[in-house]
């Protein structure tokens, strides 16, 4: 062991065990953990409540299994990552700081910026892949450029090489001397939870208990209990028939290369057995893992996702940017019980099954033809398990925006998904108590039940249930109109230059102006967010052009944290993307691509990070004003309703 000192950077990978970079440091010699909270850096993508509240229980996890190995977790709050990290390096005078990657945009931009102001001072900067099977930069078509549908990309994993190894827990760790000073905090200083919120997030631990060891036991528990049935029984929507691994994936408390292998060793022995449904099950769920692989490669390769459709013909689709409509989709109050059931659960336990996201998240985009970001940053500021990666998959898929995403056109009944997915009822009972004397003959469409059902249930329509917000076929005429307008729009663009590639056309979305949230900006300094309680806001937009794809089916998803579901039929060719406004991240590097390294091998940060600081006009992005930002969510929405006569959200 050499006598070097090293800060190890934690993030998103809370765990001691199967952790490159914390291996890393232990071996090199002295080590110096730390926690950084940033929340001016969040920007728009600050964590919600729950989510806030699963990371506090996680800190303090992982904060005593580091002091059982020897060494203390520093935790800090700042108003900088790079000061913070500066300091720890003065400190402890520190030659080195090591952190497992991120790929979400915010962090990608961050990151970057970090590495390259240390390597300024002289500090080397060493990342290694915590998170993925695969790296994005080892994942190319013959023609090195980027996968868009996620069959081709997924075909391609499965035929390279993986590396086997899952790093131990360190014995012991060797703490690093401290010379100086280094301003750090409790638990309770990060200041994840206040005091309007304990009383909330004291129901939580009842049914959840985050921590890297809690998240091995419901790891082994699935694949003992759960897995073999997990084909058959992965859409009953009222039980716990998916893994409930997405938040400790989220955060890292358990490396996704241990689920891997966990998964993949039972299917050996049931092949062996020849089990056929647990090979389906672990099929099934492979590809899950396939899908949180392809949410990180997406990201990277295409890191304007967030923000705008991968498929360029989406920037003519006219949203529907209704606060009233959006207000009532939250609350559970559209008429359309399991829709209403779904949303009155995420609110109420910050967590819905997978089948639940997908018909909630389709009847916003196209019932109520919701822009789609508003709902991606509403399921970002509620779920227990939000991760900005999936939920940009998700989104991007069920609003029809991806190559292979799922059909514009395709409007799914929810009465029909009520019958096949709560055929009993039970969910909606559960959490619908008005509806809870309904017959099951009517319990996913009460509008339909003769006056006499209604009666005997005592449930009054438009009283103490609404009414559906929308008539069926008037939202599937709606939907019709609207592609239709798109089309016209598409067309009309296209005639009005020769040269489709540098058409100078605005997004729709441009014109839907929202509340104060601050851009994903990749500058050094971003203004002060102030939070509401509640943890809800419309999600901001910003001018950006779209990207030109060819238009492919539906894409799979199967497990509970991508929000959608079982696979249409897929086109397995022409897996990668058409040309674009921007190329992708493995275009701009297909001149200067190193080699692959191993999953645990070191790399300096020194991947390309594009530069997306400036609108589509051409001026540099500006932060909202942010005088109304302390305002809870409702009377957020009340303001915008009263300021703004047009009906377009108030910026």
């Amino acid at each position: 062991m050499s006598s070097g000192k090293t800060i190890v950077w934690f993030r998103r990978d809370l765990r001691i065990e199967d952790n490159p970079a914390l291996a890393a440091a232990a071996r090199d010699g002295s080590v110096f953990p730390v926690y950084i909270w940033c929340p001016e850096e969040e920007g728009q993508f600050y964590p919600g409540r729950v989510s806030r509240w699963w990371l506090k229980q996680s800190l303090s996890h992982l904060e005593q299994s580091l002091k059982s190995l020897g060494a203390e977790l520093v935790m800090i709050k700042t108003q900088s990552t790079l000061s913070a990290l500066l300091d720890c390096i003065k400190a402890t005078e520190a030659t080195k700081v090591v952190v497992n990657r991120l790929y979400d945009p915010v962090s990608l931009v961050r990151d970057h910026s970090i590495e390259e102001k240390l390597a300024e001072v002289g500090i080397s900067v060493q990342s290694y892949n915590g998170d993925l099977l695969y790296e994005p930069w080892e994942i190319y078509d013959d023609e090195g450029r980027a996968f868009s549908t996620f069959d081709a990309y997924w075909d391609k994993c499965l035929n390279m090489q993986m590396e086997p190894v899952s790093l131990l827990p360190p014995w012991r760790l060797m703490p690093a001397a401290v010379t100086g000073t280094v301003e750090r905090c409790t638990i309770e200083g990060l200041g994840l939870e206040n005091e309007l919120e304990k009383s909330s997030n004291a129901l939580l631990g009842r049914g959840c208990s985050p921590g890297w060891s809690n998240a091995d036991k419901a790891l082994t528990e699935f694949v003992e209990q759960n897995l073999f049935d997990y084909s058959k029984s992965r859409f009953k929507v009222g039980a716990s028939s998916t893994s409930l691994l997405s938040p400790y994936l989220h955060f890292g408390e358990i490396s996704v290369r241990k689920v891997f292998r966990c998964v993949r060793m039972k299917q050996i022995l049931w092949r062996r057995e020849w089990k056929s449904q647990g090979e389906e099950s672990v099929n099934l769920f492979l590809k899950a893992i396939g899908l949180r692989e392809y949410s990180r490669y997406l990201c990277f390769n295409y890191p304007f996702t967030h923000e705008r459709s991968l498929l360029r013909n989406m920037k003519y689709f006219p949203w529907n940017a209704d606060a009233n409509h959006f207000k009532v989709w939250r609350q559970g109050r559209t008429g359309y019980p399991l829709v209403d059931a779904g949303m009155r659960e995420l609110w109420a336990t910050g967590w819905i099954h997978n089948r639940i996201r997908v018909i909630v998240s389709s009847f916003a985009v196209k019932f109520l033809l919701l822009p789609w970001k508003w709902g991606m940053k509403y399921f970002w500021d509620t779920l227990l398990d939000a991760d900005l990666e999936c939920d940009i998959l998700g989104w991007q898929y069920i609003s029809g925006s991806l190559p292979d995403g799922q059909e514009l056109e395709q409007l799914d009944c929810p009465q029909i998904q009520g019958s096949k997915f709560d055929s009993e009822g039970e969910y909606v009972r559960q959490w619908l108590p008005e509806l809870a004397r309904m017959p099951i003959e009517w319990i996913h469409h009460p509008w339909d039940a003769p006056l006499t059902v209604l009666k005997a249930a005592g449930v009054e329509l438009g009283l103490n249930y609404p009414k559906p917000i929308i008539d069926i076929d008037k939202a599937r005429e709606h939907l019709r109109k609207a592609i239709f307008k798109m089309w016209e729009m598409e067309a009309a663009a296209k005639s009005a230059t020769s040269d489709q590639m540098n058409e100078d056309v605005f997004d729709n979305s441009d014109s839907i102006k929202t509340s104060a949230i601050l851009k994903v900006i990749p500058k050094e300094k971003s203004s002060c967010l102030t939070y509401s309680s509640n943890d809800q806001r419309v999600p901001s937009f910003q001018n950006c052009n779209n990207g030109l794809l060819p238009r492919k089916r539906p894409l799979p998803v199967d497990e509970e944290k991508l929000h959608m579901d079982k696979p249409n039929k897929q086109n397995k060719e022409a897996g990668t993307s058409g040309r674009e406004d921007l190329c992708s991240t493995a275009e701009s590097l297909a001149s200067k691509r190193q080699k692959s390294t191993s999953s645990t091998s070191t790399s300096i940060i020194s991947f390309t990070v594009p530069q997306y600081c400036s609108s589509s006009d051409g001026r540099p992005f500006q932060d909202h004003e942010s005088s109304n930002l302390n305002l809870t969510w409702h009377e957020k929405i009340d303001l915008e309703q009263t300021s703004n006569k047009n009906g377009v959200l108030r910026q």
